[in-house]
Parts: structure tokens; C-alpha cells; sequence
């Protein structure tokens, strides 16, 4: 079995902000597989499918950013899934809109709801699909930037990565490795 697990915040008021990446490329995969979040468990929305020949669960936490390992941790031990079968899909302000990047591993870099995850599983050895949202300009409050909708410039640049990313993990349900998916996806700049 694979879990793909989006970061975001849940709530109407923070479903097309920059730090909602996450929940958004799930969506865009679920839509794609026909799988519905019908799943309420260890405070996350689930969905469960069968992408060629294995088990996938798509989970978007409801614990808010900041405590996604609260749900993530608690999940993984229930169905037995190791760090290493799973994908995190979240926002990086050190990637330009309109990057992503696939890392087998690595520290949080600042991102506190990776950083949740991480604590939660015990290691820092899980993979991770970012999702380039960039920097606030100089002297904008960081917090209030990610809680913001991107804006329509940045728009134009971020919603290729989300259909492009959303490939990406449909690429690795479907079989592939993390290095080919490297290879396949860090170099597209859309």
C-alpha cells in the first residue's frame, strides 16, 4: 500500500491558498482516478483506490498545516505504512511559482508542517513532492503571505505544476521510482 499525503489547512476560507498546495494536487489526482474522500480517519479526509494493481490511500490531514503529523503518524501505523511508501506533497517558498521538485529525503527547511510529519514518523527519510509558491516581497509577513491566494500572475505559473504534479505522483502509484521521477519532473520549469 501507498500514501499520498497533501499538506493544507482545512476550511472554505483556505482552499485556494498558497499553503493549500498540497490539498490542491490531491485533488487534482483524485478527480483524475475517480477516487472521492469518503474516508473521516485520525483527523484526515481519505480516499482509497487501486492504481495499477496497488492499494492507495490519498489523505488530506484536517489538524491544520502546523500538526499534520497528529494524523500522519497515526495513519501510517494503522494501515503499516513505512516512510519510505509514502509521498508528502506540500508548498516551498524557497521554489519559484512554477517549479516543483521531487526529494527522497531531507530536513523540513523551515516548513513546519513537513516538520510535524517528520517528528511523527521518527525520520527525516520520506519522500516529498514540493510545490514552488516563492518568497513574500521584502518586508511582507511570511504567515500572512502562505494564508493568501495566489495572486493572478503567480496563478498563471502555479496551476501547469499542480496538473503536472499531479502526474508525477500518478507516475509513481503507477510503478515508478523515486530517481526516474526525479528525473522525469525536476527539470520542467512550466
Amino acid at each position: 500500500m501507498q500514501m499520498v499525503v497533501g499538506l493544507g489547512n482545512p476550511g472554505p476560507s483556505y482552499e485556494i491558498t498558497r499553503h493549500n498546495a498540497g490539498f490542491m494536487v490531491l485533488d487534482l489526482l483524485a478527480d483524475e482516478l475517480g477516487i472521492n474522500f469518503t474516508i473521516n480517519q485520525y483527523q484526515a479526509l481519505i480516499g482509497r483506490g487501486t492504481i495499477g494493481g496497488r492499494q492507495v490511500l490519498l489523505v488530506k490531514p484536517r489538524t491544520y498545516m502546523n500538526n499534520s503529523g497528529r494524523s500522519v503518524g497515526p495513519l501510517a501505523r494503522w494501515y503499516g505504512i513505512l516512510p519510505a511508501e509514502m509521498v508528502i506533497v506540500h508548498d516551498d517558498l524557497d521554489l519559484a511559482p512554477g517549479r516543483m521538485r521531487i526529494r527522497p529525503a531531507g530536513s523540513s527547511g523551515g516548513h513546519r508542517g513537513l516538520q510535524s510529519v517528520i517528528n511523527a514518523l521518527g525520520t527525516t527519510a520520506v519522500p516529498r513532492l514540493k510545490i514552488g509558491i516563492g518568497r513574500p516581497r521584502e518586508g511582507q509577513n511570511v504567515v500572512e503571505y502562505v494564508l493568501q491566494p495566489f495572486s493572478k500572475e503567480d496563478w498563471k505559473l502555479v496551476s501547469p505544476v499542480l496538473l503536472e504534479a499531479a502526474r508525477a505522483l500518478r507516475f509513481l502509484m503507477e510503478g515508478g521510482t523515486l530517481e526516474e521521477a526525479m528525473n522525469l519532473y525536476n527539470k520542467i520549469k512550466l
